[in-house]
């Protein structure tokens, strides 16, 4: 093109024209326009009004009577409805202004010359139309007079919301679909970077290690893979005497201890060792029964971190697991948790802690079948998802090997998982007693 020209072009004046008059087909668009206008400007203001409502606010329409009041506080009911309704009905209002403005506009303004130009001003004339008049300006009133403008509106909403109601479905259900998908996907992904982190970390930091990797784990522990077992329950009888029941709290050194009638499955409640103090001189005439406080059940599926949190809500420490039956499976104490993140707590009452395993050659142990599978992960030095998809109901060596093979196996029977051999060492006509473990790391290399 010839620069001349092309200055020449740039440079000539416009040859607009705008229409002196409006024909009878524009002054329709424009009455509708303005009438879309105002709707949009309403709702827009509707959901500031709605959304800003204060507490004290639905005290005092909960106190007023009549239609309006009760109508605002049934929307404000489902918050999640009111917005899909007002999101569907305010976008239906701003297309329908911007189908009749484009329209409105191409009669008003002659620029045959000048059409990038001219689709600019149509654009940039409809986006402050709606922004400044549609959301704007009605939101800043809606801010000072919420209530009135809650009342004014709350029953066309509620129309609204009835008709739209099968396209605010859709909208409520697609926007849960993907913030569920979002939130999995972040929890999943920050604990998969922490494991990983925590794998780099160096050997000068194993310790700290430890407590951060049970950290990361804690979350997803249920309280059977942690509690004390069924078999392991030091209990008291509430028919014993006094005396009997202070020689068997000084015989095991507990601070606490269940107290069941008949058998351990009709547990009556706890007692504490600090409640009977003032009372040890006392002969078997005394009624130490009426110390007893009332147990605390929770199912074996319970997550600790939600155990942890009743514990500290509570002010408690003791928790008895019950099955899906309703009989005792175990119990479970606040140390037991917190060591789940610290490793093992000792103090100068603890007895010496009882050997679970013991080492018979290289990469071989034999371990007590009632061993808890949490605690094998430890001192294996598996991964947190080893027994994973295997262990089923099972929270013991010996519960895994049963699951496993379906019967009571032999001695000398053996599983093999991954670089594991399990391998029955001792039984009993009705339990596995002992089960030795070989590590082949060359598999695991």
């Amino acid at each position: 093109m010839d620069p001349g020209l092309s200055i020449a072009y740039l440079t000539a004046p416009l040859r607009t024209t705008v229409t002196s008059g409006f024909s009878l087909e524009q002054g329709v668009q424009l009455i509708i326009i303005v009438i879309l206008l105002a709707a949009s400007a309403l709702i827009s203001g509707a959901e500031a009004a709605f959304f800003s409502i204060s507490a004290q606010d639905k005290q005092k329409l909960d106190r007023e009577q009549g239609r309006t009041p009760r109508t605002v506080l049934r929307l404000l009911e489902k918050p999640d409805n009111l917005f899909a309704t007002i999101m569907v009905v305010n976008n239906l209002m701003n297309i329908g202004v911007i189908i009749l403005s484009a329209g409105f506009t191409e009669g008003l303004l002659n620029m045959p010359d000048r059409p990038v130009l001219k689709c600019i001003l149509q654009i940039g004339i409809i986006t402050f139309a709606i922004v400044l008049l549609g959301e704007v300006l009605p939101k800043i009133f809606s801010t000072r007079y919420a209530l009135k403008l809650a009342r004014l509106t709350a029953l066309p909403l509620y129309v609204m919301e009835w008709v739209t109601r099968p396209v605010s479905k859709i909208f409520l259900k697609s926007n849960s679909a993907v913030n569920r998908r979002i939130q999995e996907s972040k929890k999943s992904m920050t604990i998969g970077q922490l494991s990983d982190a925590l794998d780099l970390t160096s050997d000068d930091l194993e310790e700290e290690e430890k407590i951060l990797k049970g950290i990361v784990r804690f979350a997803t522990i249920e309280v059977r893979e942690v509690m004390v077992p069924r078999v392991d329950i030091v209990a008291l009888d509430i028919a014993s005497p006094f005396r009997s029941v202070l020689s068997r709290m000084i015989e095991h050194a507990y601070s606490r201890y269940p107290v069941y009638q008949d058998d351990i499955d009709n547990l009556k409640g706890v007692i504490y060792l600090k409640d009977l103090l003032p009372h040890t001189q006392k002969t078997n005439s005394f009624r130490w029964q009426t110390l007893v406080r009332p147990p605390f059940f929770i199912p074996e599926n319970k997550k600790i971190s939600d155990l942890l949190e009743e514990f500290r809500t509570n002010r408690m420490h003791l928790a008895i697991v019950v099955d899906e039956y309703g009989g005792t499976s175990g119990l479970i104490s606040m140390e037991d948790i917190l060591e789940e993140i610290v490793g093992e707590i000792r103090d100068e009452s603890d007895v010496e802690e009882e050997i679970i395993y013991r080492t018979v050659g290289a990469n071989t142990y034999i371990f007590d079948g009632k061993t808890l599978l949490n605690d094998l992960v430890k001192i294996l030095e598996l991964s947190d998802d080893f027994f994973e998809g295997l262990r089923g109901g099972s929270d013991t060596v010996a519960g895994l090997f049963l699951e496993l093979l379906g019967d009571i196996p032999e001695t000398g029977e053996e599983v093999k998982i991954g670089h594991l051999t399990f391998i029955v060492k001792s039984k009993d006509d009705r339990r596995i007693t002992e089960v030795q473990i070989h590590v082949d790391n060359s598999e695991n290399e």
